[in-house]
């Protein structure tokens, strides 16, 4: 993905509500690297010189559980420059955090303060990434 991003792509999904530049393509760096069995499949690409979508599928075991996660998302793309400028995923968050967090997940994912929890985990585990790597633009192709 880090290739395919322009310098000033903003992304977002329901865990990660909102990344800017190269911090979008450390955590598809972070994903992957914790997702040691992560399956991707996809389907229903559609794209044209300015945006495009997608139906994409990801098996993988959640790092922090040890708990096995199939989720199903919609992505939606805007292009400038031939590059991902904008990139916005969707999934079912309860669903999500039933498979990945198990039976807290699924208590959690009833209540409004328990996405913000999830949204909150996610970017403190980026930010810790980026700093346990020492990451910056410098580290990725359109930084």
């Amino acid at each position: 993905m880090a290739s395919c991003y322009h310098r000033e792509v903003v992304f977002g999904d329901p865990a990660f509500s909102h990344l800017e530049g190269w911090r979008a393509s450390a955590m598809w760096r972070m994903l992957c690297e914790r997702g040691k069995d992560l399956e991707l499949k996809f389907r229903d690409i559609q794209a044209d010189d300015n945006s495009g979508k997608a139906f994409w599928e990801a098996h993988y075991t959640f790092s922090k559980t040890g708990l096995k996660v199939h989720n199903q998302i919609n992505a939606a793309f805007k292009f400038k420059d031939g590059l991902i400028v904008e990139h916005r995923d969707t999934f079912d968050m309860k669903k999500w955090m039933g498979m990945a967090l198990g039976f807290k997940g699924k208590v959690l994912g009833f209540f409004p303060a328990g996405k913000k929890v999830v949204q909150k985990t996610a970017m403190d585990g980026l930010e810790q990434y980026i700093q346990k790597n020492k990451l910056s633009a410098d580290d990725f192709p359109n930084g």
